[in-house]
């Protein structure tokens, strides 16, 4: 393994705090990662990482060493990639994070056109309701809806997803069809959501005439914590929800679901797309990029 492949092998390890996951990362035995750092330990003679059972941390020589190879590796990948210009030279892996639903409402069914036109990319699709560690899990790129924490991560708004809110015809039946969020105070019941962050229940929303958002307490008899779990209870007549529309546009259509006070939805929630802080995206990560956007665009407002 030359130095520069050395140095790959360092920054995923110390990005990534363990040596196992940037062996997988990397697509390379264990073995060979851990002989990697000695030898770059021994030509450099000094340590870079302290490893414990639990942790792999950068020692300050470590740290001062990563901060200068991070340019570095990012112009050594640019220049591999300078002359691919066609269609079949992106290659390699793409490890991606995304919500649940876009996974499987939007992405999936997309896919097959996506690597039709590069099958030498291979694609890790995560799919999770929750913040994750773009660069302890090894992760490339992330879909984001809703507002973000602060972080170091470069982030790319994508634009606004709009809300609907709905019930099914068999709630609607039993408890009738409320015209105004006033309504839901007596009688009605909603699914409730757990935030990610609080594990609190988040309140039922609405825009008034003034552009602010109105929060109303709405009773419920069952909280969740994901997406798939939040649309079965409300097709299951356990109350209403608020949802991006392209979500339950197939259950609108085939009416499992129906839509309520269209004059008084929830804020519409950003998406944006999140990654690690690079001078240069790697032409896999580009290529990703452009085609979701592409693909999410008919589902965003304005």
């Amino acid at each position: 393994m030359d130095r520069v492949d050395q140095y790959r092998v360092f920054a995923q390890v110390a990005e990534m705090g363990s040596f196992i996951k940037a062996a997988h990362a990397l697509e390379l035995p264990r073995a060979s990662v851990s002989a990697a750092i000695q030898q770059l330990e021994a030509q450099l003679a000094t340590r870079l990482l302290h490893r414990t059972t639990r942790r792999v941390q950068l020692t300050a020589d470590g740290s001062q060493l990563l901060e200068r190879i991070r340019p570095l590796l990012s112009e050594m990948e640019e220049i591999d990639q300078l002359f691919q210009a066609s269609h079949h030279q992106v290659n390699g892996r793409l490890k991606v994070d995304v919500p649940s639903r876009i996974a499987r409402r939007l992405i999936a069914p997309s896919l097959a056109n996506l690597l039709r036109r590069y099958p030498r990319l291979k694609l890790d699709l995560g799919s999770t309701d929750r913040a994750i560690d773009l660069v302890r899990d090894g992760v490339d790129c992330a879909v984001r809806i809703g507002a973000l924490r602060d972080s170091s991560l470069v982030v790319k708004t994508l634009g606004q997803v709009a809300l609907i809110n709905c019930a099914s015809p068999a709630y609607l039946r039993e408890r009738g069809t409320p015209e105004h969020p006033e309504a839901l105070r007596d009688g009605h019941l909603m699914v409730g959501y757990a935030c990610a962050t609080t594990g609190r229940e988040l309140p039922w929303e609405h825009l008034a005439d003034t552009g602010q958002t109105c929060h109303l307490d709405v009773s419920s008899q069952v909280v969740v914590n994901n997406a798939e779990s939040y649309i079965a209870c409300c097709r299951a007549g356990l109350g209403l929800i608020q949802i991006p529309r392209f979500d339950v546009q197939h259950l609108l259509d085939e009416g499992s679901l129906v839509e309520v006070m269209p004059a008084f939805r929830a804020p519409s929630m950003p998406a944006s797309l999140l990654y690690p802080h690079r001078r240069q995206r790697s032409r896999r990560l580009t290529v990703f990029v452009e085609w979701f956007e592409a693909l999410i665009q008919p589902h965003l407002d304005g």
